[in-house]
């Protein structure tokens, strides 16, 4: 156990625990040499002992501190101190997506749509970079005070992947985002990821999961098996682009998802536009059932598949943590007792909690308040025995005015029971905001600010080299309205960000070898052609040549060719017009003369 104070790697001094989980546990530490706050994430004891775990969840994890982007978790560090491996990442002060699903329910169509443009813009740039999540899900994304999200765990799911089947609860939360592929036992793809983020953007719409169970064996077959329901049900107000979203996220055959995250992004862009209100469904392109190299499990093979892992992990868990074999029967007999516990659990809720609330109190539909005064909205409500809720959402609106009821949630026209709790949405009027200067600042809050007030906040980007160390991803370059002027709801300002574009190395004079080489065109996407050329003046391996300049832009989808040193080879047999001599070196055999 970590304990207050103890300085970790002699760097890292733990303030306190401030998470616990089935892998690992986080805690709140200040780095002292660079003087800041960090969360250091120490992997749990028994696993720390299993020494393939151990490698392969550095290795996801060095790989995913590669990544860049306003929206992911930044990883300072990685390693080992004493036998415990830990991940130093950045602190963030906010809560998980989760708990702010727990606390509020549905969230509001602007707020889905801006946590989910900057979800998949941070899944396309890992994508880019050639790493998949596997585990996307809202307790794995932090979101701030100002609206800024914030998706943590890359790479660590990898290493996770495995173990935890192991682990009740973690299998039981990631199995209601889990793609079908994955559920039949076959590899993640960019593909998953994106199945992931259209289950999310549900459960931000509607409060609740799409598929429900008692056990995660029974939610990964509806995951395989039933078709995505409707969120326009939940909520008549959610138009059909809304809807077409998630189920070309969420269709059962990967060919019928988006092709890449950034496909998803882009339409999200414009998802609420005028111009999409009267959309037409969806309709897949392949056939749903046809899941190419995926093959239908039943419930009993599903099961057993599981349950088999289980032991599996477990036993190899037992072996290299020095722990004792259990046996497999007992394995089997604890998991059947713990199915046992887990279904009396949910009687109990049912009979205490569920039954009573579904005998007490009357239907009654939310009535039609839109117009009116926060306190004849009051009024009217309470008339049918509602409530209101405590603190009002204030949006700006150009047609509702000031001080009016926009909407309400649940929506007008929705079954409720008595004494339910009614958010209102209350008009701030057209309110003009003053535009700053906002050079320099972090694109996703000020995005947040003004599109709170109703400005539409338009996304360009500049190129930059990845050279430049001045210019940091999502910071503001420039925008096209001074500061100064005021702005209102439907008025328009763009925001210029740095693209970010990689340049030619100079393989030659840093002393690259071929293999550096390799791993940097595979990097960036660039086919490399090999030639070689004996030579004993530099090392074997090393760049000679390079057909693209140093410095110059990379571009993917190119070829780029090198020249390689290669030791000459040794010509042992003597020439015909040269009299062999003996050696007098006595490592290397005499040559015996052929005769002419």
């Amino acid at each position: 156990m970590v304990a207050k104070g103890q300085k970790i790697n002699d760097r890292y001094q733990i303030i306190r625990l401030i998470g616990e989980g089935g892998m690992a546990n986080v805690y709140l530490a200040h780095d002292i040499i660079l003087d800041r706050d960090v969360a250091v994430k120490i992997l749990r004891g028994d696993l720390a002992h299993d020494e393939k775990f151990v490698k392969k969840f550095q290795r996801e994890a060095i790989s995913a501190s590669s990544l860049n982007h306003p929206n992911i978790v930044e990883m300072y560090d990685v390693g080992e101190d004493n036998d415990l491996y830990f991940i130093v990442m950045e602190y963030v002060e906010g809560k998980t997506l989760k708990n702010l699903v727990k606390k509020r329910g549905a969230l509001t169509l602007p707020e889905v749509v801006d946590i989910m443009l900057q979800l998949t813009s941070a899944i396309a740039h890992a994508h880019d970079s050639y790493i998949i999540h596997r585990d996307i899900k809202p307790q794995n994304v932090l979101i701030l005070d100002n609206g800024m999200v914030k998706i943590t765990d890359f790479g660590i799911a990898t290493a996770l992947n495995n173990h935890e089947l192991t682990e009740t609860n973690s299998i039981m939360g990631s199995v209601h985002y889990l793609p079908p592929e994955q559920a039949n036992g076959n590899g993640a793809t960019v593909k998953s990821d994106i199945y992931s983020l259209g289950i999310l953007m549900f459960e931000l719409l509607t409060g609740k999961v799409p598929f429900k169970g008692d056990n995660a064996v029974e939610i990964a077959i509806k995951q395989m098996k039933n078709p995505i329901p409707s969120v326009c049900k939940y909520d008549e107000e959610i138009p059909q682009s809304i809807e077409n979203v998630i189920l070309r996220a969420c269709a059962k055959n990967p060919k019928n998802r988006y092709d890449s995250a950034r496909e998803m992004h882009d339409d999200l862009k414009t998802v609420l536009s005028k111009d999409r209100e009267d959309e037409d469904k969806w309709v897949y392109a392949y056939p749903e059932t046809d899941l190419d190299e995926t093959k239908r499990l039943s419930r009993e093979e599903l099961n057993k598949g599981l349950l088999a892992e289980m032991e599996e992990e477990e036993e190899e868990i037992s072996k290299k943590g020095g722990k004792k074999k259990k046996d497999k029967k007992m394995n089997t007999a604890l998991l059947v007792a713990g199915s046992i516990f887990a279904t009396l659990v949910i009687v109990f809720i049912a009979i205490f909690f569920l039954i009573p609330s579904m005998t007490d109190g009357k239907e009654v539909k939310v009535p039609d308040v839109t117009k009116m005064t926060v306190k004849e909205a009051t009024k009217e409500l309470k008339k049918v025995g509602l409530e209101v809720a405590a603190k009002d959402i204030e949006l700006a609106d150009e047609k509702i005015k000031k001080g009016a009821v926009i909407k309400t949630n649940p929506p007008k026209g929705r079954s409720v029971k008595e004494g339910t709790k009614i958010q209102l949405y209350v008009s701030k009027g057209n309110e003009k905001i003053k535009i700053e200067d906002y050079t320099g600042k972090n694109y996703y809050e000020v995005e947040a600010k003004l599109k709170a007030a109703g400005v539409t906040v338009n996304k360009m980007t500049k190129e930059v080299p990845e050279s430049d160390t001045t210019v940091k991803a999502g910071t503001i370059l420039s925008q096209d309205v001074k500061a100064g002027e005021k702005l209102g709801k439907g008025d328009v300002i763009t925001l210029y960000v740095p693209e970010f574009y990689a340049e030619y190395p100079d393989f030659i004079g840093e002393n690259y070898t071929i293999s550096q080489v390799e791993t940097w065109a595979k990097k960036y996407g660039v086919t490399l052609e090999k030639n070689y050329r004996e030579t004993d003046e530099v090392d074997p391996n090393m760049i000679l040549t390079q057909s693209r300049p140093a410095g110059t832009k990379v571009n993917t989808n190119i070829t780029l060719t090198v020249t390689v040193s290669k030791k000459p080879t040794k010509d042992t047999t003597p020439s015909p017009t040269t009299t062999p001599t003996q050696t007098t070196t006595p490592t290397n055999s005499p040559t015996p003369s052929t005769g002419s």
